[in-house]
């Protein structure tokens, strides 16, 4: 991998994560306002130890070593940059598996936020696609059963992991809906600062699911993906901290972030089915979807800040104008 490759695969993972996790930040940062300055701080600091080297670290590393099982713990996690014909051919032989359960997870991701989700419509059809929400369930079974049919002619191993990553999905958005629900509680209730912790990382472990899945489209690197996913958690803790509501006002990067994951989705489970995707791909789309929405949020935003603006005659009696104000005592 040269260095151009390299960094290219890192900050797309940085950028992903970073955008991929906005709705986290803006979740620690409304309980954190209620816990008290000492539990802030320890939240802030070991709890983003713990969200980076053991969710973002520990989680890719065990799915690549249970998915190349005859590579040691050692191997599989440097298996990326090892030149041993043996553990490229291991990992070689066990991507199509963890791509296809990947990839199944980020459409249904995609898929139940475009039909489900609220959102604010930044492309043409997603208002029509949230009314007709009700259809989400057949979509993805449908979905689901085709990707198993192809899968299955292919490698069974492929068809039980797309399985695999639609339960995954189903389980995380349980706790996602049941985080919404607790974030409620939590903002009005009495509960000690010791129970908005443990909340809060239970809430970013199910968060950083997507952000771990999502990662595979670019890089089957423990290493890397550690850097990069450990990286934009970084940026999401200084968010937490400081700009959030400058962030929010960016109304279209959860769109950024979710036609990303599309794109990923897709890139992942053609790669699984023998379409060669080259690895720069990954994240060209990623910076592509994400810039997109970002100019659009920015263009919106000024538009809004302009829109709120007094009319020119009433700035010129603030000392806007460049002629001097004449107070109404010289007159």
């Amino acid at each position: 991998m040269d260095w151009l490759l390299l960094a290219l695969t890192i900050t797309g993972l940085v950028l992903f994560e970073t955008v991929n996790s906005i709705d986290n930040a803006i979740i620690n940062a409304e309980v954190l306002s209620t816990m008290g300055e000492r539990a802030r701080r320890w939240f802030l600091l070991w709890g983003m130890l713990l969200a980076v080297f053991l969710i973002r670290g520990l989680l890719p590393w065990l799915m690549v070593w249970l998915a190349t099982p005859q590579l040691g713990p050692v191997e599989a996690l440097l298996a990326t940059f090892s030149s041993d014909p043996r553990v490229n051919e291991a990992v070689a032989g066990a991507a199509p598996v963890l791509l296809a359960g990947a990839g199944t997870f980020l459409l249904f991701l995609f898929l139940h936020w475009l039909f489900l989700e609220p959102k604010h419509y930044g492309l043409a059809g997603e208002r029509f696609l949230h009314r007709q929400g009700i259809w989400f369930y057949a979509v993805v079974s449908v979905l689901l059963a085709a990707i198993v049919w192809f899968a299955v002619r292919r490698d069974p191993n492929m068809a039980f992991a797309a399985v695999v990553g639609s339960s995954a999905f189903f389980i995380t958005h349980g706790f996602k809906e049941n985080a919404e629900r607790s974030e409620r509680e939590l903002l009005t209730s009495t509960r000690s600062d010791v129970a908005k912790v443990l909340y809060l990382e239970a809430i970013d472990a199910s968060f950083s699911i997507d952000g771990v899945l999502g990662a595979f489209a670019f890089t089957f690197s423990v290493p890397l993906i550690l850097l990069g996913n450990g990286v934009g958690a970084l940026v999401v803790r200084q968010v937490t901290m400081s700009n959030l509501e400058r962030v929010k006002r960016y109304r279209y990067l959860k769109n950024g972030a979710m036609y990303s994951i599309l794109f990923l989705g897709m890139i992942m489970l053609f790669d699984s089915f023998g379409v060669h995707v080259p690895v720069w791909v990954s994240p060209t789309v990623t910076f592509g979807a994400i810039g997109y929405f970002f100019v659009l949020s920015l263009r919106e935003s000024r538009t809004t800040t302009s829109a709120m603006e007094p009319p020119e005659r009433y700035r010129r009696t603030n000392g806007d104008s460049d002629q001097p104000h004449i107070a109404k005592a010289d007159s």
